[in-house]
């Protein structure tokens, strides 16, 4: 029970990664409430889920402020929610350029400049924000989603600078996960699945399970040394 009597905010957590992390949150003590944007693929009674845009900032707002209203407080932020649009630089759209950053890069700002000050205020707390081994190794075809998960990586380094600012215990910290089998990859192609795990030192795919424990032990007190890391959960991956 690591993570008893405290309250965490999971985005994204309707499916895939967020779903686990909420999950196993729950499974630790915590009361979850998950945001997404789409209907939850699951039933967790612990799991309390809302419908939020996390690029509109008067939404975040009134989010932010009913769970200080019902719990009391926010110990965990995990900032997960992100999407794709892929495209070479050469054919990308301003449309797919702009929506990849409001969703990945300006959503993660919107709430953390909220919640990050109501922990610092509580004198402790704990963000941990969803960047990817695109964000450390780029890839082709990805240069909107690059850019979100490297920026991320740098605006989680200098949260762990503000939000620790009167020696407050507001850890900030990133993971990036490497190919993680969730709804999205499992559309890819068998054979370019093999590739990914053959590129990996343990020989598979990540599953949404390895990345939620990462993020226990970055909402816990195991890593209440740890703050401005990134940690990679990507199987020893070589590109």
């Amino acid at each position: 029970m690591r993570l008893e009597g405290k309250v965490a905010v999971v985005t994204g957590g309707a499916r895939g990664i967020g779903q686990a992390i909420s999950e196993l949150f729950v499974q630790e003590g915590a009361r979850v409430v998950a945001v997404d944007m789409g209907e939850p693929a699951y039933e967790n009674a612990g799991v309390e889920h809302y419908k939020l845009n996390v690029t509109d900032v008067a939404a975040c707002e009134t989010f932010v402020a009913y769970v200080k209203e019902k719990y009391g407080k926010i110990d965990v932020l995990v900032n997960n929610a992100g999407i794709t649009r892929d495209s070479l630089t050469k054919k990308m759209t301003d449309d797919m350029w702009n929506l990849v950053l409001d969703v990945n890069l300006k959503g993660p700002f919107n709430l953390t400049r909220l919640i990050g000050p109501m922990m610092q205020e509580a004198g402790k707390g704990s963000i941990i924000s969803m960047s990817s081994v695109v964000g450390e190794f780029g890839n082709i075809g990805q240069a909107n989603y690059a850019a979100t998960k490297a920026g991320l990586y740098g605006m989680s380094k200098t949260w762990a600078k503000e939000f620790a600012m009167k020696g407050a215990q507001v850890r900030s910290n990133t993971i990036s996960p490497g190919y993680t089998m969730t709804d999205i990859v499992k559309t890819v192609p068998q054979d370019l699945l093999d590739k990914f795990a053959a590129q990996t030192m343990l020989g598979r795919l990540g599953q949404p399970e390895d990345i939620a424990k990462a993020a226990l032990f970055l909402a816990s007190d195991d890593s209440a040394y740890i703050t401005g890391h990134n940690l990679s959960v990507n199987g020893g991956m070589r590109l």
